[in-house]
């Protein structure tokens, strides 16, 4: 991903609402499923990591990407912003169709 395109999806993340938490039982079969129906329809999700939560945002973002087979756009506090680009034989255009290189 270039730095334009991390920086578009960064600007779209910002008025987006969290739609997981981690928390004690941190990374399991149930949330990785979630995760990536969430990811196949809308392409970008913000996750928040709670403080009882036995991993750090960055340890948990790192290891939902590469179980999920996503990138990380952004880690800020305890945030997480994940991004899987949408197949071409979607319909839906992707957030990056738009980013000029």
């Amino acid at each position: 991903m270039t730095s334009k395109e991390r920086a578009k999806l960064k600007s779209i993340a910002s008025n987006m609402e969290t739609i997981f938490q981690i928390g004690k039982n941190p990374i399991g079969d149930t949330l990785i499923k979630q995760v990536r129906d969430a990811l196949k329809a809308r392409e970008m999700i913000k996750l928040r990591v709670l403080e009882s939560c036995e991993l750090s945002p960055r340890e948990a973002a790192e290891t939902l990407a590469e179980t999920v087979n996503c990138e990380v756009v952004q880690v800020i506090g305890s945030r997480i912003v994940l991004f899987k680009r949408r197949d071409k034989s979607d319909k839906k255009a992707s957030y990056l169709d738009e980013v000029k290189k």
